[in-house]
């Protein structure tokens, strides 16, 4: 039996993917008759028919899935490979560009992105601060090495390590509710007030909303900071992480307003890069710094709640005219 190429597996991949000959040519940027010829010289190479060619769509014989499940295999070897060979020709980074997200405790986060920088004087940290969709959107625009937010852990093109959950509590300041609203608050009882929302960075994937009463009038922000000072001034209403409002759900100065209608959410808070693209080795170095720090990082942010914030409603909530 001759042996069969990577060019070979490639060609009977795309097709397996697509499902025809015209649009696998077109995914690897080859001719149709390249394609038809590699996977019919791969065929003849096995003694196995791996393709059903009766329909209109190719689809793959028993042998033939058989096969290209074994096949998946070494083409992820050689993408791998191909990656770690990019890394090593690549010298040390002149520059980085981390983006955090909103969901980010930026003190802790900035102090552990300072120490690892402290070491490395001739690489420039760039940082960028983006909210909701906005740092997914860099990363997939190729204008972020790695981002510190919330990732979609099902898509195959990034990998990513868990740092935290970070918990997301619905707050007003005293006096801000009107006496009419009673216990538990819904949806509808709150329509009518100013929900401070944050706005989406994105500039070309469509807009996210979170936690969005609909209807309700809205004052846009563009970090938590701001969010939580309108909502301490009594301007509005809205979700702000935990780690923030600690000591102001303590002393009184916000009261939530948890409850069944109005639970609040969890999020999770991860470091994601592409999978798909090399990385330098001070990428791959901070990669790993960040690693190394997340379990500290989730003590500080995962520290037992008081009684009072698990039921949603603390001891010390009134209800002001």
């Amino acid at each position: 039996m001759a042996e069969f190429t990577l060019h070979d597996l490639q060609c009977f991949d795309a097709v397996v993917r697509t499902g025809g000959f015209q649009p696998a040519a077109a995914m690897l940027y080859r001719s149709h008759p390249a394609v038809f010829a590699a996977v019919a010289k791969l065929e003849r190479q096995l003694g196995l028919v791996l393709l059903d060619r009766s329909g209109y769509r190719v689809r793959p014989t028993e042998a033939g899935l058989s096969f290209h499940r074994r096949a998946l295999s070494l083409l992820r070897e050689m993408d791998g490979l191909r990656v770690h060979a990019a890394q090593l020709a690549m010298g040390e980074e002149s520059e980085i560009h981390v983006v955090i997200g909103d969901l980010c405790p930026r003190p802790q986060v900035l102090g552990m992105l300072g120490r690892f920088f402290a070491q490395l004087p001739g690489t420039r940290l760039h940082l960028h601060f983006e909210a909701v969709g906005g740092p997914w959107e860099r990363l997939f625009d190729d204008e972020a090495d790695l981002i510190l937010h919330w990732v979609d852990k099902g898509d195959a093109r990034v990998e990513w390590v868990d740092l935290c959950k970070v918990s997301f509590i619905p707050v007003v300041a005293p006096g801000f509710l009107p006496q009419r609203i009673e216990q538990p608050i819904t949806p509808d009882q709150m329509q009518a007030l100013t929900q401070c929302v944050m706005r989406d960075s994105a500039r070309h994937s469509p807009q996210q909303n979170y936690s969005l009463i609909e209807g309700a009038p809205q004052c846009l922000v563009a970090d938590q900071g701001m969010k939580k000072e309108i909502i301490l001034q009594g301007l509005g209403w809205g979700h702000l992480p935990r780690f923030l409002i600690e000591e102001e759900l303590q002393d009184g100065r916000l009261h939530s307003i948890a409850g069944r209608h109005l639970p609040g959410r969890t999020d999770e808070l991860v470091v994601a890069r592409r999978r798909d693209r090399p990385h330098g080795p001070i990428a791959n170095r901070l990669w790993d710094h960040i690693q190394q720090e997340a379990p500290a990082l989730r003590r500080v942010l995962e520290a037992p709640k008081s009684a009072e914030e698990v039921s949603g409603q603390p001891a010390s909530e009134k209800r002001d005219g």
